[in-house]
C-alpha cells in the first residue's frame, strides 16, 4: 500500500511529500467510508520509509524498519478525507544511529496542520524480538 504520490523535497534531515490518496474512496485505511485523522501517522511512517530509501542510495541493501512508538501526537482534525487539496507530509530526523531513528512529523492540508507528533523507527530489528 503506497499512500504518497510524490516527494517534493528532501535532504539528510528532512523530507516533504504530497498525497492525494486521502480523497480516494478506495483508500484501504477508510472505515465506514471515512478516513480518520489518526491515519496521518501511516502517511508520516511512509514518508520516513521513503526518506530512509533515499538516504541509503542506489545499490545499498536496505534492512527492515519498524515503527516502534509514536509520542506527543496531536490531531487537529477529525478526518482526512474531507480535505480538498493535497496532503503535505513532512518529517524531520531529530536524532538517530544505525539502530533507532527519532523523527518529528506534521501532516497538513488546506493551509492548516492536521496532525503532528514524533515517532521512533527501529532499523534492522532482530526478527526474533518481534512477535506477530
Amino acid at each position: 500500500m503506497c499512500l504518497l504520490d510524490r516527494v517534493l523535497a528532501w535532504d539528510a534531515q528532512h523530507i516533504r511529500c504530497a498525497a492525494t490518496s486521502h480523497r480516494s474512496p478506495g483508500n484501504p485505511l477508510r472505515e465506514q467510508g471515512r478516513l480518520g485523522a489518526s491515519n496521518a501517522i501511516e502517511y508520516a511512517a511512509q514518508a520516513m520509509a521513503v526518506h530512509g530509501v533515499l538516504l541509503a542510495g542506489a545499490g545499498r541493501p536496505l534492512g527492515v524498519g519498524y515503527l516502534a512508538s509514536v509520542r506527543g501526537v496531536r490531531l487537529h482534525a477529525e478526518r482526512l478525507d474531507d480535505v480538498a487539496g493535497d496532503l503535505h507530509v513532512e518529517v524531520q530526523r531529530l536524532s538517530g544511529d544505525d539502530a533507532v531513528i527519532l523523527y518529528a512529523f506534521t501532516v497538513s492540508g488546506a493551509g492548516r496542520c492536521l496532525a503532528e507528533g514524533r515517532a521512533s523507527v527501529v532499523l534492522d530489528a532482530d526478527s526474533s524480538l518481534i512477535t506477530p
